[in-house]
């Protein structure tokens, strides 16, 4: 069974950097395409950063293109979300999110296995 599991979260002030790891156990990851998403109070969950099994390709959301980073270890079976110039809009639940084939995919369909999602609080 794959459990995806996030870590990093936590409050920062506005203008500051958190970065979020999320380990997948079950299978190996590499091969495997690697997603984040956020959830909002009241709003839906939203794409953030995909990255190929590979690593070779990734895409973001517009709203975090230039500020979030998105990386992987497949050596540790992990992958990363570099997060800088943080918002107060940018406060959510963030989840990481693994799918079956191994390219790079924007949509929440295309993922299989989600994490339980990490708390991201950023005051201003």
């Amino acid at each position: 069974q794959v459990q995806v599991v996030e870590s990093g979260g936590g409050l920062v002030q506005a203008g500051g950097s958190l970065r979020l790891s999320c380990a997948a156990s079950g299978r190996p990851n590499s091969g495997y395409g690697m997603g984040w998403f956020r959830q909002a109070p009241g709003k839906e969950r939203e794409f953030l950063a995909t990255i190929s099994g590979t690593g070779e390709s990734v895409r973001y959301a517009d709203s975090v293109k230039g500020r979030f980073t998105i990386s992987r270890d497949n050596a540790k079976n992990t992958i990363y979300l570099q997060m800088n110039s943080l918002k107060p809009e940018d406060t959510a639940v963030y989840f990481c999110a693994s799918s079956r084939g191994g390219g790079v995919y924007i949509v929440q369909h295309a993922y299989a296995f989600w994490g339980q999602g990490t708390q991201v609080t950023v005051s201003s």
